[in-house]
Order: structure tokens, then C-alpha cells, then sequence
């Protein structure tokens, strides 16, 4: 009998002038409850998540590969206004502006929200992904006997990011380029800020 593990919320995803990207997640609905936590991948390669605790560490870090996981606290907040994100965790302080839904948010916001979310979709939506968002998947390994789906029900561009990492600014917005390497999942090229279902099956 396999298990569902199913998180509902938003990804924002962006690049810096200096060569770090960045992936925040901010989960509204999950197994943990709300919770926010933060990829990052320095120009070097290193990559770092930083996890509110250390059962969703355990979780994200089976999922994903990292060469260091820090547990702290981690905080997405709206800012001043719902077209702001405001982002703390451990050495990171960020404000990423969201402007507006996308062409492709778009079209997402036309798709039933119960079959953009399925996870049986993913069989049909992630050689779409490949091709038209540079080889973003949404359908591939979370680990030993598990496959993760992802299902996009909106996205937004960002606009504007400013970014510091232990009080040093990371510099201007820039694409995500080169791809963040997390695992299959990546980000698209293009800032954004994308609304998504994932879901986890174990078997």
C-alpha cells in the first residue's frame, strides 16, 4: 500500500547579480503544518537549505541533495503588501517583489484546480515542462521508493529582489542561470513566484 504526502503553496525562485539563486518555499498546507524553508546555491556550487526544524531538514534533504543543511528559524512574511515577499532565515534577508500572473499563470488559472493538482497529471505535463521551461520537471525520484509530483496552479513574475546574505548584498535580480542543481525539480530560468501542489507517493 503506498503513502500520499501532499504540500500546498507558493515557490518563489530567483537569481542574484553575484552568481547565488535562491528557492523559497512557503507552504501553506503540508504533513508539518505551515512552514516556510530556503534552498540556496552559492556561485561556487555550494548548496545550502536552511529547514525550521530538523523533521522537515530530514524530510527535504532526503528529497534533495545539499552539501550542508542549517536548522533555524525561517520566516516568509507578506511585507507591506500582498506584491511582497519579506524572507528571513539564518544569514539570508531578502524582499522579492511579485508583479504580475505570467502567460502561462494564465493558462494555468483556466485548468480545474483538482486536475492541475493531481499528481497523475504530472504523466502528461512534465515533457511539456522540459521542452518549454528549460528542463524543469514536474515527475521524478524523491528518494528510495518515492516520486514526487509537481502541479502548478499559477505563476507570477518577480520583479525586483533584494537579497543579503550575513549582511552583504548578493546584488541586483537575475535570471536563475545556471540552473540551480537540487534534484529534478529546478526552477524556471525566469524569475517567478509559482503556485503548486506537490505531492509525494511512497511505495
Amino acid at each position: 500500500m503506498s503513502s500520499v504526502q501532499r504540500f500546498r503553496g507558493r515557490i518563489a525562485g530567483w537569481g542574484t547579480a553575484s552568481g547565488t539563486r535562491l528557492v523559497v518555499g512557503r507552504w501553506d498546507v503540508s504533513p508539518f503544518g505551515a512552514f516556510a524553508d530556503v534552498m540556496v546555491e552559492r556561485p561556487d556550487g555550494e548548496r545550502i537549505l536552511l529547514a525550521p526544524s530538523h523533521q522537515v531538514a530530514s524530510l527535504v534533504a532526503t528529497t534533495y541533495r545539499f552539501d550542508r543543511v542549517e536548522v533555524c528559524p525561517v520566516t516568509v512574511s507578506r511585507g507591506d503588501g500582498p506584491e511582497h515577499w519579506q524572507v528571513v532565515a539564518g544569514p539570508l534577508e531578502a524582499r522579492v517583489d511579485v508583479g504580475r500572473r505570467t502567460a502561462l499563470g494564465r493558462v494555468l488559472r483556466v485548468v480545474p484546480r483538482r486536475v492541475a493538482a493531481s499528481h497523475r497529471t504530472t504523466v502528461l505535463t512534465d515533457p511539456v515542462a522540459r521542452v518549454f521551461l528549460r528542463g524543469v520537471r514536474t515527475r521524478g525520484s524523491a528518494g528510495p521508493g518515492r516520486v514526487e509530483h509537481y502541479g502548478a496552479t499559477d505563476v507570477h513574475e518577480i520583479t525586483g529582489a533584494r537579497t543579503e546574505w550575513a549582511g552583504e548584498s548578493l546584488g541586483d535580480l537575475r535570471d536563475v542561470d545556471p540552473p540551480v542543481r537540487f534534484g529534478f525539480g529546478s526552477t524556471p530560468r525566469r524569475p517567478a513566484v509559482t503556485g503548486v501542489v506537490t505531492t509525494i507517493v511512497e511505495r
